[in-house]
């Protein structure tokens, strides 16, 4: 009975509160919040997020995000009107994400796509098309920020810090492998942050099941394997803010 009132106050099953079976969640508040539990104790996140993984971004990318998330809901939206407040539980549970993260540090190795670097730096970090003018040109500088600390980080390789920058395709859905000890479970999530965000639509999933985890330690071993890394990595992205130039002053 105490397990079970446990798991109805994280709102999981008794299963998965053991570490087995598979949550399914469809929104993504409740989403980031058993993500912010999970990375509570986690000593290793293997992230695939395009095109930057949250947790490695900046400040100012936080403070632009309300923004980004808003207009990515479209006009006639049923309830647009009442996002606000839930806008706000997202970024409130994702702000506990981070600064858990800063706490703790556990490693992280995150896989970064490089024509999502390119994509982001030319469209700038917009919820929704028809964005231009000044404001375009302002999404553009949070998007040159957020690559430049993606470059800084490849530079220094501060501790527990690991970036491949992926060249080949990627999958279409983002996930997480989280680590505490010999035992993992993986996030796959259909939301979505910054670039044409989506934090409305879609079911995330949340599961221990060993063929799973296996499988994602494939796909996420192999995509490192063959990513760039340190000063190699730190060339390309060079390449791609100097390629990416022109059209981020216009």
């Amino acid at each position: 009975d105490a397990l079970g009132k446990i798991a109805d106050f994280l709102d999981i099953s008794v299963a998965s509160l053991f570490g087995v079976g598979s949550e399914f969640i469809s929104t993504a508040a409740g989403f980031y919040e058993r993500v912010r539990q999970l990375e509570g104790m986690a000593d290793q996140i293997s992230v695939l997020f395009g095109p930057i993984s949250y947790l490695l971004t900046t400040e100012g990318f936080d403070e632009l995000l309300p923004e980004i998330l808003m207009e990515s809901v479209p006009e006639l939206a049923v309830n647009r009107h009442n996002l606000g407040s839930q806008i706000d539980e997202v970024i409130e549970l994702l702000l506990a994400r981070k600064a858990g993260y800063l706490s703790r540090r556990p490693n992280i190795v995150s896989l970064v796509s490089a024509a999502e670097l390119e994509q982001v730096l030319r469209l700038g970090f917009v919820g929704r098309h028809g964005i231009n003018g000044a404001e375009l040109k302002r999404r553009r500088a949070a998007a040159l920020a957020e690559v430049e600390n993606i470059l800084r980080l490849l530079t220094d390789q501060p501790m527990g810090v690991q970036i491949g920058l992926v060249e080949d395709s990627l999958p279409g859905a983002s996930f997480q492998i989280l680590r505490t000890g010999s035992a993992a479970q993986v996030a796959v999530s259909p939301f979505r942050l910054g670039l044409y965000a989506n934090i409305r639509v879609g079911v995330a999933t949340i599961t221990a099941a060993q063929d799973s985890v296996k499988l994602h330690q494939e796909v996420t071993a192999q995509l490192w394997q063959n990513s760039l890394k340190g000063k190699e990595a730190a060339d390309r992205v060079r390449s791609i803010l100097a390629s990416s130039a022109d059209e981020i002053r216009t």
